[in-house]
Protein backbone atom coordinates (compact mmCIF):
# COMPACT_ATOMS: atom_id res chain seq x y z
CA UNK A 1 0.00 0.00 0.00
CA UNK A 2 1.34 3.41 -0.87
CA UNK A 3 4.65 2.02 -1.88
CA UNK A 4 5.77 4.65 -4.73
CA UNK A 5 5.19 8.02 -2.32
CA UNK A 6 8.47 8.00 -0.87
CA UNK A 7 9.83 7.10 -4.51
CA UNK A 8 8.09 9.95 -6.02
CA UNK A 9 9.17 12.39 -3.48
CA UNK A 10 12.92 11.07 -3.11
CA UNK A 11 13.52 9.66 -6.29
CA UNK A 12 10.75 10.24 -9.07
CA UNK A 13 12.91 9.34 -12.30
CA UNK A 14 13.70 5.65 -11.01
CA UNK A 15 10.23 5.83 -9.52
CA UNK A 16 8.21 6.53 -12.41
CA UNK A 17 10.42 3.91 -14.61
CA UNK A 18 9.91 1.20 -11.68
CA UNK A 19 5.37 2.14 -11.89
CA UNK A 20 5.86 2.08 -15.54
CA UNK A 21 7.27 -2.13 -15.21
CA UNK A 22 4.53 -2.77 -13.11
CA UNK A 23 1.69 -2.67 -15.56
CA UNK A 24 -0.98 -1.24 -13.52
CA UNK A 25 -4.59 -1.11 -13.41
CA UNK A 26 -6.84 1.68 -13.06
CA UNK A 27 -8.36 -0.19 -9.74
CA UNK A 28 -5.47 -1.54 -8.21
CA UNK A 29 -4.46 2.46 -8.60
CA UNK A 30 -7.81 4.10 -6.72
CA UNK A 31 -7.59 0.98 -4.56
CA UNK A 32 -3.94 1.10 -3.82
CA UNK A 33 -2.95 5.00 -3.92
CA UNK A 34 -5.28 7.39 -4.54
CA UNK A 35 -8.36 6.46 -2.08
CA UNK A 36 -5.76 6.76 0.75
CA UNK A 37 -4.00 9.77 -0.68
CA UNK A 38 -7.33 11.59 -1.05
CA UNK A 39 -7.90 11.22 2.24
CA UNK A 40 -4.87 13.33 3.74
CA UNK A 41 -6.60 16.77 3.18
CA UNK A 42 -10.44 15.44 3.60
CA UNK A 43 -9.39 13.94 7.46
CA UNK A 44 -7.01 16.72 8.16
CA UNK A 45 -9.07 19.61 7.11
CA UNK A 46 -12.28 17.45 9.16
CA UNK A 47 -10.11 17.64 12.02
CA UNK A 48 -8.43 21.46 11.91
CA UNK A 49 -12.16 22.74 10.91
CA UNK A 50 -13.93 21.17 13.98
CA UNK A 51 -11.40 21.32 16.04
CA UNK A 52 -9.29 24.07 15.34
CA UNK A 53 -11.10 26.35 13.37
CA UNK A 54 -10.41 28.22 10.31
CA UNK A 55 -7.81 31.33 11.29
CA UNK A 56 -8.50 34.58 9.14
CA UNK A 57 -5.93 36.55 11.41
CA UNK A 58 -6.87 39.48 13.68
CA UNK A 59 -8.51 36.68 15.77
CA UNK A 60 -11.58 35.97 13.51
CA UNK A 61 -11.41 31.60 13.59
CA UNK A 62 -14.10 30.18 12.55
CA UNK A 63 -14.88 26.22 13.61
CA UNK A 64 -17.76 23.66 11.84
CA UNK A 65 -20.01 21.25 14.11
CA UNK A 66 -19.12 17.68 12.90
CA UNK A 67 -21.80 17.30 10.81
CA UNK A 68 -21.60 20.08 8.72
CA UNK A 69 -17.52 18.90 8.68
CA UNK A 70 -18.70 15.84 7.63
CA UNK A 71 -20.78 16.47 4.60
CA UNK A 72 -18.32 18.66 3.37
CA UNK A 73 -15.84 16.30 3.86
CA UNK A 74 -17.68 13.52 2.23
CA UNK A 75 -17.91 15.77 -1.23
CA UNK A 76 -14.52 16.84 -1.31
CA UNK A 77 -13.63 13.37 -1.13
CA UNK A 78 -15.61 12.53 -3.59
CA UNK A 79 -14.39 15.86 -6.23
CA UNK A 80 -10.80 14.67 -5.38
CA UNK A 81 -11.38 10.77 -6.78
CA UNK A 82 -13.29 12.33 -10.35
CA UNK A 83 -10.65 14.77 -10.46
CA UNK A 84 -7.96 12.19 -10.67
CA UNK A 85 -10.03 10.79 -13.58
CA UNK A 86 -10.97 14.05 -15.31
CA UNK A 87 -6.94 15.18 -15.67
CA UNK A 88 -6.15 11.29 -16.73
CA UNK A 89 -8.57 11.67 -19.48
CA UNK A 90 -7.29 15.17 -20.54
CA UNK A 91 -3.73 13.92 -20.67
CA UNK A 92 -5.08 11.10 -22.29
CA UNK A 93 -7.17 13.50 -25.17
CA UNK A 94 -3.76 16.20 -25.48
CA UNK A 95 -1.14 12.82 -26.27
CA UNK A 96 -3.37 11.96 -29.35
CA UNK A 97 -1.53 14.60 -31.30
CA UNK A 98 1.12 11.82 -30.97
CA UNK A 99 1.96 8.92 -33.41
CA UNK A 100 2.35 6.62 -30.15
CA UNK A 101 -0.16 7.77 -27.77
CA UNK A 102 -0.52 6.49 -24.11
CA UNK A 103 -3.93 4.31 -23.03
CA UNK A 104 -6.40 6.12 -21.25
CA UNK A 105 -5.48 3.41 -18.25
CA UNK A 106 -1.88 4.88 -18.53
CA UNK A 107 -2.93 8.38 -18.36
CA UNK A 108 -5.25 8.27 -15.23
CA UNK A 109 -2.72 6.01 -13.74
CA UNK A 110 -0.64 8.71 -14.43
CA UNK A 111 -2.38 11.69 -12.98
CA UNK A 112 -3.34 9.95 -9.83
CA UNK A 113 0.83 9.56 -9.10
CA UNK A 114 1.28 13.32 -10.46
CA UNK A 115 -0.93 14.57 -7.63
CA UNK A 116 1.00 12.53 -4.93
CA UNK A 117 2.82 16.34 -3.66
CA UNK A 118 -1.08 17.49 -3.48
CA UNK A 119 -2.51 14.97 -1.39
CA UNK A 120 0.71 15.35 0.98
CA UNK A 121 0.34 18.99 1.05
CA UNK A 122 -3.11 18.22 2.62
CA UNK A 123 -1.50 17.52 6.06
CA UNK A 124 -1.31 21.75 6.68
CA UNK A 125 -5.10 21.51 6.88
CA UNK A 126 -4.82 20.38 10.30
CA UNK A 127 -4.04 23.79 11.31
CA UNK A 128 -6.23 25.76 9.10
CA UNK A 129 -3.91 29.11 8.41
CA UNK A 130 -5.27 30.25 5.39
CA UNK A 131 -1.43 31.85 3.95
CA UNK A 132 -0.21 28.31 5.37
CA UNK A 133 -2.66 26.03 3.40
CA UNK A 134 -2.18 28.78 0.06
CA UNK A 135 1.76 28.00 1.09
CA UNK A 136 1.34 24.27 0.55
CA UNK A 137 -0.94 24.61 -2.35
CA UNK A 138 2.00 26.13 -4.44
CA UNK A 139 4.70 23.51 -3.04
CA UNK A 140 2.49 20.45 -3.61
CA UNK A 141 1.59 22.16 -7.38
CA UNK A 142 5.05 22.99 -8.31
CA UNK A 143 6.02 19.36 -7.26
CA UNK A 144 3.54 18.12 -9.13
CA UNK A 145 4.48 19.74 -12.25
CA UNK A 146 7.88 18.05 -11.89
CA UNK A 147 6.62 15.00 -11.30
CA UNK A 148 4.64 15.67 -14.41
CA UNK A 149 7.65 16.86 -16.47
CA UNK A 150 9.88 13.87 -15.73
CA UNK A 151 6.90 11.56 -16.15
CA UNK A 152 5.88 12.16 -19.52
CA UNK A 153 9.12 10.21 -21.11
CA UNK A 154 9.37 8.38 -17.75
CA UNK A 155 5.74 7.04 -17.62
CA UNK A 156 3.60 7.64 -20.82
CA UNK A 157 6.90 7.26 -23.68
CA UNK A 158 6.55 10.67 -24.98
CA UNK A 159 9.66 12.69 -25.98
CA UNK A 160 10.78 15.12 -23.77
CA UNK A 161 10.53 17.97 -26.16
CA UNK A 162 7.35 16.77 -27.11
CA UNK A 163 6.08 16.38 -23.67
CA UNK A 164 6.70 19.92 -22.66
CA UNK A 165 3.72 20.83 -24.70
CA UNK A 166 1.71 18.29 -22.62
CA UNK A 167 3.03 19.57 -19.26
CA UNK A 168 1.66 22.83 -20.10
CA UNK A 169 -1.27 22.22 -21.00
CA UNK A 170 -1.88 20.25 -18.30
CA UNK A 171 -0.62 22.24 -16.15
CA UNK A 172 -2.67 24.91 -17.04
CA UNK A 173 -5.85 22.89 -16.58
CA UNK A 174 -4.95 21.13 -13.69
CA UNK A 175 -4.62 24.38 -11.84
CA UNK A 176 -8.11 25.33 -13.00
CA UNK A 177 -9.43 21.60 -11.58
CA UNK A 178 -7.66 22.83 -8.51
CA UNK A 179 -9.47 26.18 -8.42
CA UNK A 180 -12.82 24.49 -8.71
CA UNK A 181 -12.03 21.95 -6.16
CA UNK A 182 -11.18 25.28 -3.38
CA UNK A 183 -13.98 26.75 -4.60
CA UNK A 184 -16.15 23.87 -3.85
CA UNK A 185 -14.38 23.37 -0.69
CA UNK A 186 -14.90 27.00 0.00
CA UNK A 187 -18.74 26.87 -0.74
CA UNK A 188 -18.79 24.00 1.42
CA UNK A 189 -17.68 25.66 4.26
CA UNK A 190 -19.25 28.67 3.81
CA UNK A 191 -22.63 26.78 3.60
CA UNK A 192 -21.50 25.09 6.87
CA UNK A 193 -20.70 28.55 8.60
CA UNK A 194 -24.44 29.46 7.43
CA UNK A 195 -26.14 27.13 8.96
CA UNK A 196 -24.07 28.14 12.43
CA UNK A 197 -24.89 31.19 12.00
CA UNK A 198 -21.61 33.09 11.72
CA UNK A 199 -21.57 35.51 9.34
CA UNK A 200 -19.03 35.35 6.59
Amino acid sequence: MLTHVWGLLVHPNREWKQIHDERETITHLYSHHVLEMALIPVVCAFIGTTQVGWDFGGGHTIQLNYLDAFFAGVAFYVAILVAVGFMGSVIHWMAQRYSNPPSRRRCIIFAGYVATPMFVGGIVALYPLVWLCLLAIIVGLCYSAYLLYLGIPNFLDIGAEEGFIVTGSTLGIGVLVLEALLAVTVLLWGYGAKLLGIDL
